[in-house]
């Protein structure tokens, strides 16, 4: 199955401060929604929903998950946002850290970076396999073209067996523009309460700019599926991007007509004689 490149929301005749208030009405309607249906879905109990997020440095994954999710029950949503593996971490296969953070039937889980990780930054540089002492590495020649391809179809029956198993898997690269990362860089800069957010290694991984969009495009072209696609996502408009994730994961999640299941005949036939102790008390 090939990626699906969502082009941007069609928002004609209207002014750049209308765009945005345009979009921003419409996904305070998608995540009511989606609240409401992630209620329905917990009360069901079959299935668990994994949203994986995926994008160069400031694509802006931060924030779309705090727009997208913010009307969703507490209880319902939870998000990992996956750093530099710690030594624990690495004693394990490279995919347990993220198995472990799957979400439970009823919930949707958010990956903030994910698995991909594995073959794209460790791709871009090898040397942090390294970390991870796999006996068949001995040098950099081992962390070829084919070592990769193995750990992408590893990723690809890791998800087939989630899906299997009741996780509905949606994948979005948030599909940056390098000049739209300088301009979001130099705002980091610029601004002194954003000044935080800047690390000089930054600038050392935007030098690898190429080499990132051709790991990207590898694993876009190699790891979507039809039980768990990509979502190519145009990223420079945050508002546009934030409406195009909510409503592809809305619309999806409507496809499985989630139902709240019956209280128990037993106790549908004395309702009313539970209402009774209740109000005689």
């Amino acid at each position: 199955m090939d990626y699906k490149v969502i082009s941007e929301i069609k928002l004609e005749k209207l002014n750049s401060k209308q765009v945005i208030n345009n979009a921003d009405k419409k996904l305070k309607k998608v995540r009511k929604k989606l609240s409401k249906l992630q209620d329905t879905m917990y009360a069901e109990g079959k299935y668990a929903a994994l949203i994986c997020l995926q994008g160069m440095d400031t694509s802006g994954k931060d924030s779309l998950i705090r727009e997208v999710f913010k009307e969703v029950n507490a209880r319902g949503v939870v998000v990992h946002s996956f750093k530099v593996p710690t030594e624990l971490e690495k004693s394990h296969n490279y995919l347990w850290r993220h198995y472990i953070a799957l979400p439970a039937k009823g919930k949707i889980g958010v990956f903030n970076r994910t698995h991909y990780e594995n073959v794209l930054v460790t791709r871009v540089h090898p040397e942090y396999v390294f970390g991870e002492n796999i006996p068949t590495v001995k040098s950099l020649d081992d962390l070829n073209d084919d070592f990769y391809n193995k750990r992408m179809e590893e990723i690809n029956n890791f998800e087939k067996q989630l899906s299997d198993n009741g996780t509905i898997i949606l994948k979005f690269f948030l599909n940056l523009s390098k000049e739209e990362q300088k301009n979001r860089l130099l705002r980091r800069l610029r601004l002194k309460q954003k000044n935080w957010k800047f690390s000089p290694s930054d600038l050392k991984e935007r030098k690898l700019w190429d080499k990132y969009q051709f790991c990207y495009q590898e694993l876009l072209n190699k790891t979507s599926k039809e039980n768990a696609p990509w979502y190519v996502v145009p990223a420079d408009d945050k508002d546009s991007a934030r409406l195009i994730v909510a409503k592809t994961i809305l619309e999806t999640l409507e496809k499985y007509n989630f139902e709240e299941p019956e209280l128990p005949a037993k106790y549908q036939a004395e309702i009313e004689n539970y209402k009774k102790q209740l109000e005689n008390e």
